[in-house]
């Protein structure tokens, strides 16, 4: 069976967000993944960032690709839209729904091999373009759905169930996306809620592509020793850079406290991202620091987290393209197809 709904049953001292909805009307239905996959921390942290922002559901669009990262939009907002694309085609549909209706707040969820193997190519130009949206990698460097093979996200030497060595080097789309522009960019480790839920709500309010890059252990395949995606090697080698409290304009969401100086960077809808630097020599509105970081740690073997990199004022596609406010959908004939002599006149202007 792969289809479990939950029973409609809300006990009445269930909290309330702004909108009157428990956190129950933003899930969906159970999940049939392993016990104790990463990805199913990875729902719960989107679930608890939608109720905290008080998102309503159905101005939700879900999209995904093929593998275990892509069921997920299954088991969360199942009163919002959802499209299941096919292999590394989700950036791609996301694009087109995005410039066809703005209105909507659009989420991807994605695996590394869904995005760095077949949809690599997707995933360049999306964050390229700067679509207006929050991209989220369930990263566990294996194919999990075809019994383990290493992805291409897989760190070089890192060891497979049976002992195998993976002799390639990696694809670091947190890397990829800071180098093609995109103007959030963050890790989580889904074994850190506390981290992961502000990462994700403020990339809900960023305007742009925002990347979440999300360690995501494979019970069955990856959590073991000598390999780099097991629960025990990220807590053990993990360095969190920064802590966030994400605030809206009227509704502040606590995270943890970390020690350490603060800095506030206001968000185009007015809200405000609270970042609490862990480390003194990190700074995420310095883009070419922030690489230098990531690449020194890795060669270390030292799993960087928290937000890598924002980019204050950003614009996305929609500007960059000039489109219209107004969803395709509520426009007329005439304004979607107004005549040779308006196109007469695009063409002379361009002449």
């Amino acid at each position: 069976m792969t289809y479990l709904a939950k029973p409609k049953i809300h006990h009445p001292s269930l909290p309330k967000n702004a909108l009157g909805f428990t956190r129950r009307d933003y899930e969906g239905p159970v999940s049939t993944l392993c016990a104790g996959c990463g990805h199913d921390s990875i729902s719960a942290a989107i679930i608890q960032a939608f109720f905290d922002l008080a998102v309503p559901p159905h101005r939700v669009a879900k999209l995904s690709g093929i593998g275990c990262s892509s069921k997920t939009p299954t088991y969360f907002l199942g009163q919002s839209h959802g499209f299941n694309t096919v292999h590394g085609r989700m950036p791609s549909v996301l694009t087109g729904a995005n410039l066809a209706n703005r209105e909507l707040i659009y989420l991807g969820v994605s695996g590394d091999g869904d995005s760095a193997s077949i949809g690599l190519g997707q995933f360049m130009h999306l964050m390229r373009r700067n679509v207006d949206m929050t991209y989220i990698v369930e990263n566990n460097g294996v194919y999990g759905l075809t019994k383990g093979q290493f992805s291409a996200t897989a760190d070089k030497g890192s060891r497979s169930k049976r002992g195998a060595a993976n002799d390639d080097e990696p694809i670091d789309l947190v890397m990829m996306a800071l180098t093609l522009g995109a103007s959030y960019v963050a890790r989580g480790f889904s074994g850190d809620k506390e981290q992961l839920v502000p990462l994700i709500e403020a990339a809900i309010r960023h305007k742009g592509a925002a990347l979440i890059d999300v360690v995501s252990p494979c019970v069955a395949f990856n959590n073991h020793p000598g390999s780099t995606r097991s629960y025990d090697y990220v807590r053990e080698h993990n360095d969190a850079v920064n802590r966030l409290d994400f605030m809206p304009e009227r509704a502040p969401i606590v995270a943890s406290q970390a020690p350490g100086e603060t800095r506030d960077i206001v968000m185009h809808d007015g809200g405000v991202l609270r970042v609490k630097r862990l480390d003194a020599e990190y700074d995420p509105s310095d883009k070419v620091r922030a690489m230098a970081y990531l690449e020194s740690h890795r060669a270390k073997g030292i799993v960087v987290t928290g937000l890598l990199y924002v980019a204050e004022n950003a614009s996305d596609l929609h500007d960059a393209q000039q489109t219209v406010d107004t969803p395709l959908n509520r426009m007329s004939d005439a304004e979607l197809v107004p005549g040779a002599a308006a196109l007469e006149g695009v063409n002379a202007s361009l002449r």
